[in-house]
């Protein structure tokens, strides 16, 4: 009993990473670049979060999407600033497990936004019936990619946090690098597919002036803009994890720190990334102006202009023509000016 107390203390105070003292300047280096690069993605997705709040960006179904894709990336950095690496347990492999999900998540989104604009924009198919489908597919297939691991007793300490341990090998590329890549080369290709359309598309609208056509070819260019470089940040971020856990599979007792390091600086930028991406769009910063700002938290928290409970003994309806501009300044009942050609449209909540 006393020696496996002993034993369980030492793992304790191991770095299990390097398999050295945790005082170790290496493993003190890691574990606050881990929690710093973790802290800026958490910032970056409560920052997206908190505009797509404020701007009510959340009704049609690709504002939708990228606000699941922020949630995502929020709870993957969560995984990140867990804390200490955690030795072999219960602990470690919910991490683990949790890491796995909302990295997958999150890379589900993607491949969902990419999806949805092809067909939106090449194959001009409405898909809005399709956003339970979407949500079944984003939050459904990393449950299953997450649970086979965890199933089979694969998680464990994996470097600077939990996952797949070094003796699972091709399990580490067949649930996450082999499909990772598989679907950013897809992306690109979709992307790529989707440029050449609108491009040849724009160029057929040459000719008379048409207000529509225009404003069509404003909005085209300005929807794939942004959504263009989440394939490109995704590839950016994952392309020093992918070395550093090819280096751990032919080196396995042999770690590199500045793999490591890099590796760290990195995977924890998807929600960072995502941010970045997001701030791409010129319009979100012309409407987080000072003024901007203002009039989008007097509208959150000060808006009065909301029709509230009907009183039909205090509402008077007349025509806007007939309205007699002498009446009395002190008539306190309410004057709906109605015009047959007048619709309204509903601000949201």
């Amino acid at each position: 009993m006393d020696n496996q107390n002993v034993k369980t203390a030492n793992n304790d105070t191991r770095c299990v990473f390097f398999n050295t003292d945790s005082e170790d300047y290496r493993c003190v280096v890691i574990l606050t670049v881990k929690r710093a690069t973790g802290t800026f993605s958490l910032v970056g997705c409560v920052f997206m979060l908190f505009v797509i709040w404020l701007l009510r960006r959340y009704h049609s179904l690709a504002q939708k999407m990228i606000l699941s894709l922020t949630v995502a990336a929020f709870f993957d950095s969560l995984a990140y600033v867990m804390g200490e690496s955690h030795p072999e347990g219960s602990l470690c492999d919910f991490q683990a497990w949790w890491l796995t999900y909302f990295d997958w998540s999150a890379l589900a989104w993607v491949c969902l936004i990419t999806l949805n604009l092809y067909f939106n924009l090449v194959r001009e198919i409405s898909t809005n019936r399709y956003e339970m489908l979407y949500h079944l597919m984003a939050w459904g297939v990393p449950l299953v990619m997450a649970s086979l691991p965890l199933l089979k007793g694969y998680y464990g300490p994996a470097g600077a946090w939990c996952w797949i341990t070094d003796d699972h090998v091709a399990w580490r590329f067949g649930i996450w690098y082999v499909p990772l890549f598989s679907l950013i080369f897809l992306m690109i290709c979709c992307y790529a597919r989707i440029i050449c359309v609108a491009n040849a598309r724009m160029q057929s609208w040459l000719g008379t002036f048409n207000p529509e056509r225009e404003r069509r070819k404003v909005s085209l260019a300005e929807e794939i803009k942004p959504l263009k470089w989440y394939p490109s940040v995704y590839l950016l971020v994952s392309i020093f994890p992918l070395i550093n856990r090819l280096h751990n599979a032919f080196y396995p007792l042999g770690p590199s720190f500045v793999l490591t390091l890099l590796h760290v600086l990195s995977a924890p930028l998807h929600g960072l990334a995502n941010a970045f991406v997001f701030g791409l769009d010129r319009d979100w910063w012309s409407l987080l102006s000072p003024t901007g700002m203002q009039l989008a938290l007097q509208s959150r928290f000060c808006d009065r202009t909301r029709i509230g409970e009907y009183y039909p003994g205090a509402v008077r309806y007349t025509q806007a023509d007939l309205v007699d501009l002498s009446d009395d300044d002190d008539d306190d009942t309410n004057v709906l000016f109605y015009s047959p050609d007048m619709t309204l449209k509903d601000r949201g909540p």
